[in-house]
């Protein structure tokens, strides 16, 4: 079976921060971890090369695929902001609403800029993610 990629490691956050070429992008994500980081309760950790991590639980998939993944992360990419999250499903359609102007996916919210959003909706979203995944997960 293959091995996850994206797995803790020791890289430094601070190094990935500030290697962003964008000053602005850089002040949103040092931003963003703060609200991940006290909404979450956990200091963030580099998961693989790209992802700023917070918590983490065990997973085991029917098909025998398991691994470790953070419990809430986020990510710098070209053209967006990648948050990680997994909200309960009857709550996600109401506050991606309420959040502002995002794109999402099945457990990934885009974002352009932190204005874009409103960061109090944003911590209801990160803390339901938490405690959600803390449910299914143990």
């Amino acid at each position: 079976m293959a091995k996850n990629k994206t797995v803790e490691t020791e890289l430094s956050v601070e190094d990935y921060i500030n290697n962003i070429p964008d000053e602005k992008r850089q002040k949103d994500i040092r931003e963003l971890v703060q609200v991940f980081e006290e909404t979450s309760g956990f200091s963030p950790k580099m998961w693989g090369e790209a992802i700023i991590g917070f918590g983490s639980y065990h997973y085991k998939y029917a098909s025998g695929h398991e691994g470790d993944a953070p419990l809430a992360g986020l990510s710098n990419r070209v053209a967006q902001i990648s948050i990680y999250v997994y909200p309960e499903d009857e709550l996600r359609e109401k506050l991606l609403v309420e959040l502002g102007k995002v794109k999402s996916a099945k457990a990934c919210i885009y974002i352009k800029k932190l204005e874009d959003i409103n960061v109090d909706v944003l911590k209801k979203i990160v803390k339901n993610s938490v405690d959600n995944i803390k449910k299914i997960y143990g």
